[in-house]
């Protein structure tokens, strides 16, 4: 079953991106990168709320034993903590590059962060793949990106993909313990007519759904990167994915607004039914 509910209708995000489902809390958090808001919503109430935010914040990812979160931004990376909102800058890989900032990351089983960063303007090829360590030390990885977006993991995290949405090519790396990347390879390639590929998801099956930016929808492609199948959905600029719920069975789905505002559902909150679940979010150790 592949049906999907739209999630509080009168609310649009212009550059809705990086759903993250907390256990804790038992909500989905996702931004709005451009609207400069971080939205939560309640599994148990189907309640939304957001908190506005000083600057555009482009992903959080829990923190494994303390308070708050690691966020992407425009000037770096930083903790942030919500009720009431506070932020302090933790590292900044790219200070020396103003016109930049973070744009998708994951956390893996160790407690690191592999984040991506990008021109604010989707100028050239500015952006570079990182690792953040528990220590808060920044290892650029990769370089040359035009968009760095959406990285996930295979199920052993013995691999690790990774997007320049500017080429439609997803790439995998074989990831080693101590966090070093290698033989990079290109997983999947995006034909025209399929968008550039955006936000990533790894399910519990080892199968990776990728988002459709300029597509409008959702696919899932095998270890070996074939693709599995496809879901359209009524918005045409589909950026990010995330399973949720105790059973990580609810699929949460973003999108944007920016350049599409005609589209009704342009920016909306979708959820679908997928038949199949995800795997619980990396936390940050540090």
């Amino acid at each position: 079953m592949s049906d999907y509910r739209v999630i509080a209708r009168d609310r649009r995000d212009i550059l809705g991106e990086g759903p993250l489902w907390s256990a804790r809390d038992g909500a989905l958090y996702w931004v709005d990168i451009k609207g400069k808001r971080i939205n939560r919503l309640t599994l148990a109430t189907d309640a939304v709320v957001s908190f506005e935010t000083s600057e555009m914040i482009t992903w959080l990812i829990e923190r494994e034993t303390k308070p708050g979160y690691l966020a992407g931004g425009e000037r770096g990376v930083s903790f942030l903590f919500l009720d009431p909102f506070s932020m302090r800058t933790a590292a900044a890989p790219e200070a020396h590059l103003p016109a930049n900032r973070m744009n998708d990351a994951k956390a893996d089983r160790y407690g690191r962060v592999f984040a991506g960063t990008m021109h604010r303007d989707c100028a050239g090829q500015e952006g570079s793949f990182y690792r953040i360590d528990p220590d808060l030390s920044v290892a650029r990885l990769d370089s040359g990106y035009g968009v760095a977006n959406g990285p996930t993991f295979n199920l052993a995290q013995t691999k690790l993909y990774h997007t320049d949405s500017n080429a439609r090519t997803i790439y995998a790396f074989d990831l080693a313990t101590d966090g070093k990347i290698s033989r990079k390879h290109t997983f999947i390639s995006f034909p025209p007519e399929w968008g550039h590929p955006d936000g990533m998801t790894t399910d519990a099956e080892d199968c990776i759904w990728v988002a459709h930016w300029d597509g409008g929808r959702i696919s899932r492609f095998r270890p070996d990167g074939t693709l599995d199948r496809s879901i359209a959905l009524p918005a045409s600029r589909i950026t990010s994915l995330a399973f949720t719920g105790e059973k990580l069975d609810r699929l949460f789905v973003t999108s944007a607004s920016e350049g599409v505002e005609d589209e009704p559902l342009a920016g909306a909150l979708f959820e679908l039914n997928v038949g199949v679940c995800g795997l619980p979010p990396g936390r940050f150790n540090g």
